[in-house]
């Protein structure tokens, strides 16, 4: 996570770590996509991603898979943007009346906006945010994580030689692959959380984490009784009705697309990239979605 929201040159590697496994993809340097991808599965509980303590509980089971994921797509770039899990980061939407002008004076001001909307010390963390100025109105889309976490992930990349110059949450990584000029939600469901996201005139205007008691086997009935308040929350707020739903992380969309766009109205679409045989080194057959955080962090 960088401190400010100065640009960088984007790494054109890129690596996922989800509790279930790590993917690793490179992007071509010369046209916006992707040229091969690989992935390692991890044991079960490698991870525990969350906000209030260690992450990795088995740091060589991790720094393995990361090295055979990287070392098979890399090349010589060691360069890396890393995509985390949700959990691990917590994203957040501020408005502003005003604020200051000059870089150094913004952070500040931002981390005392959030003390008191997180349980770990807002001083001691990475921070990471944009700004937006609009008729007046000051908005903030501020990522921010305990600095030890952060660190935490980062060791494992620097341990095996690589250098991790941009860290993302997976659903902001997700939301490159959307256009978001309409109204658009983004739901990105795993087996801890469901991250609910809306995009408007390519601003981000909503941002939900939720916990996610029913794992992978979440129902399409459950789902939606999740989704619909945020959907109601935005639809009030920008008088706007969504248009378009993307979901991720789902094996089947049909139940929960057909349920969704009844009670909304909405076109619902996987949240997944085009995904082409060549590209995949690992062998296994991969589900679209699953490459949503990774290809939106490369090309978005």
């Amino acid at each position: 996570m960088a401190a400010s929201n100065q640009k960088t040159t984007r790494p054109r590697l890129a690596c996922e770590i989800t509790p279930e496994g790590v993917i690793a993809a490179r992007a071509s340097d010369k046209t916006p996509r992707v040229e091969v991808f690989t992935s390692r599965r991890l044991p079960e509980g490698v991870l525990a991603p969350g906000l209030t303590g260690p992450n990795i509980v088995n740091g060589e089971a991790l720094r393995t898979a990361i090295n055979g994921a990287l070392s098979a797509v890399a090349g010589k770039s060691r360069d890396v943007i890393v995509v985390l899990p949700d959990f691990a980061i917590r994203m957040m939407l501020l408005d502003f009346e005003t604020l200051p002008s000059k870089q150094e004076e913004i952070e500040p001001v931002i981390r005392f906006r959030l003390k008191k909307s997180l349980p770990f010390d807002v001083e001691q963390a990475r921070l990471s945010y944009q700004i937006t100025r609009n008729n007046g109105a000051v908005h903030a889309v501020a990522a921010i994580s305990p600095r030890e976490i952060i660190e935490e992930y980062e060791k494992a990349f620097r341990d095996i030689g690589y250098f991790p110059g941009v860290v993302l949450p997976s659903s902001l990584a997700a939301l490159g692959l959307v256009e978001g000029e309409r109204p658009t939600l983004v739901i990105k469901v795993d087996p801890l959380n469901l991250t609910i996201t809306a995009v408007e005139r390519k601003e981000l205007r909503l941002v939900r984490n939720l916990d996610n008691p029913h794992g992978a086997n979440v129902s399409a009935a459950e789902l939606a009784e999740a989704v619909l308040p945020s959907i109601v929350f935005f639809e009030d707020s920008f008088a706007a009705r969504i248009e378009k739903i993307y979901v991720g992380g789902l094996t089947s969309l049909e139940e929960v697309g057909l349920l969704l766009h009844e009670q909304t109205g909405a076109q619902v679409e996987q949240l997944a990239p085009e995904l082409f045989p060549e590209q995949n080194l690992s062998g296994e057959n991969f589900q679209p979605s699953a490459m949503a955080g990774i290809v939106g962090a490369l090309l978005g």
